[in-house]
């Protein structure tokens, strides 16, 4: 929400565990690259994130710039 509001960008949320499609469609655009959640994927940049991230990181990734894509917070 709050990536939301700075940057004025649309991020979608799909629920995998009780949706078959919504799992279909995470599984065609993770490629066997992540096996989880959380998994980012945006689809104009084609950067993905895999599970918990940075906010700077999942920032990057939101403006379509090149991001990390294992970049877990700290501790």
């Amino acid at each position: 929400e709050q990536l939301c509001n700075e940057l004025g960008v649309k991020i979608r949320c799909f629920e995998v565990w009780h949706d078959s499609r919504n799992l279909e469609l995470l599984q065609r655009l993770d490629a066997g690259r992540c096996n989880g959640v959380p998994f980012f994927y945006n689809k104009r940049s084609k950067q993905f994130i895999c599970g918990a991230t940075t906010y700077e990181n999942l920032k990057t990734w939101a403006l379509g710039k090149t991001c990390e894509e294992f970049a877990p917070p700290p501790e």
